[in-house]
């Protein structure tokens, strides 16, 4: 069966979401712990919880995913910042105790100007001052574009920020379709020699989720901006090839794609028409 889902809106509440995935024919879904841009929360509501927990187990969801707001900047060169992604995170992950055994996902951050290592050695800084050997939830890294200074553009870098964490068991991988293509791996093309490589640098092993998106911009465009499956340079045909990838089909995807729900049912519907069970 495909695990699939797209990220969906908290502000109606828990058990809203679980809801709202059912009715576009989803099996999962992500959603933002708190104000995307900011960094308000909605109180957490018990009976809210149990109630979308009851969904999920019901209709044999695949794992949920959160997803960290834009706001926080790991490795940010202000020191304020990088206190402000440790509170969040650190709040956050309590917070998703109440969805136990689910994937919290964050962008790595920016190191502005101050060079890869010293951001993946703040980023690695802040891991190791926030995990918990008791905690359910898998924090995974996300692979980035590359735009402007960001740091997991590269296989190379997430490998060193994983191998970094003491508590590297309750960390992983999500996979952007089209960040890794805007970042200059051509899943197109050479699918099977980009899986190959993220095997040998970070392990498969590792990789938890992925984030199914088409792309506005050509190849290695370092951009980062998301397309509606089939509607960019990337394409259905490739997109297919993903989601049967023997070494890829098990995963739950996520859709990032700028659509509303009526959209989502549609891209859900085909993306399970091309699927081979």
């Amino acid at each position: 069966m495909l695990n699939i889902g797209c990220h969906l809106s908290v502000s109606k509440g828990y058990k809203a979401m679980g809801e709202d995935a059912l009715s576009i024919g989803a099996n999962t879904f992500q959603f933002f712990t708190r104000n995307p841009r900011g960094s308000k929360a909605k109180d957490i509501d018990p009976n809210d919880v149990v109630a979308l927990l009851e969904i999920l187990k019901e209709n044999k969801f695949a794992t949920i995913l959160a997803h960290a707001p834009y706001t926080l900047n790991a490795c940010s060169a202000d020191v304020k910042t990088r206190d402000f992604a440790r509170m969040i995170m650190e709040d956050d992950l309590k917070r998703m105790e109440f969805f136990p055994n689910s994937f919290y996902n964050f962008h790595p951050g920016s190191h502005v100007k101050q060079g890869t290592q010293i951001g993946i050695e703040y980023i690695i800084n802040m891991l190791n001052s926030i995990l918990k050997p008791e905690q359910t939830t898998t924090v995974l890294l996300e692979t980035m574009a590359g735009k402007g200074t960001e740091v997991g553009r590269t296989f190379e870098e997430l490998k060193q920020i994983l191998d970094g964490v003491t508590l590297d068991g309750k960390m992983g991988v999500c996979f952007d379709t089209c960040h890794v293509y805007d970042a200059g791996y051509d899943i197109v093309n050479n699918l099977d020699g980009v899986i190959n490589e993220f095997d040998k640098i970070i392990g498969l092993d590792k990789l938890y989720a992925i984030h199914l998106n088409d792309s506005k911009n050509p190849f290695e465009s370092h951009k980062d901006r998301h397309e509606t499956i089939g509607e960019g340079s990337i394409g259905i045909e490739a997109i297919t090839r993903i989601i049967n990838h023997p070494k890829l089909r098990h995963l739950p995807f996520y859709l990032e794609t700028p659509n509303e729900l009526e959209g989502h049912a549609k891209e859900i519907k085909m993306l399970r028409e091309v699927y081979i069970d």
